[in-house]
């Protein structure tokens, strides 16, 4: 006995595979589309899903966080250079004018030396002046005792001469004591 299922077909072979081939080849198409669909959907779920979980938005949220306090921070240090940059300047400008300071103090304390050398000299002047004048009014004392002694001695003779005889002494001690003085 002849097979069951068995039929001839009553096109050619060829005939059947041209028809049946642009069908088969949609099909395949189609299943191929769809088959890749889901085998990139499925992964493509699981990740939105995992994307979307509690764990990955709080890593999200410490990354925002992250980037927050970087740029917190790189905006204060900065800041801080800038600061150190003039502190800097500042230090430079202290620098010279402790610099400008100390070279007109030691042109000071050069004028000062000079100064004092010149009252030294003019001091030792009037010392030596001092000196002379008191041996001037030493001398004179010694002329005025004795000339004030002859004067008592011519006084006993007459009393009229011995007063104005005592004026001229005295009189010519001062005289003489401003003329050294000045």
């Amino acid at each position: 006995m002849a097979p069951i299922l068995y039929d001839y077909c009553r096109m050619p072979m060829g005939d059947i595979w041209k028809e049946d081939g642009d069908k088969r080849c949609k099909l395949v198409v189609g299943i191929l589309g769809l088959l890749v669909i889901v085998l990139l959907g499925v992964p493509l779920i699981f990740f939105i899903i995992k994307a979307n979980s509690e764990a990955c938005q709080d890593g999200l949220r410490a990354v925002m966080e992250c980037r927050n306090v970087t740029y917190l921070l790189q905006q204060e240090l900065a800041e801080a250079q800038r600061g150190f940059r003039d502190a800097e300047a500042q230090a430079v400008t202290c620098n010279q004018t402790v610099v400008a300071l100390m070279a007109s103090l030691d042109a000071e304390k050069a004028q000062g030396r000079k100064k004092v050398e010149e009252l030294e000299g003019e001091i030792t002047t009037l010392n030596h002046k001092l000196q002379d004048a008191s041996a001037e009014v030493e001398r004179l004392r010694r002329e005025n005792h004795v000339l004030n002694a002859r004067i008592a001695d011519t006084d006993s003779a007459s009393s009229q001469d011995s007063s104005c005889a005592a004026e001229p002494p005295l009189l010519i001690l001062l005289l003489g004591l401003s003329a050294l003085l000045l």
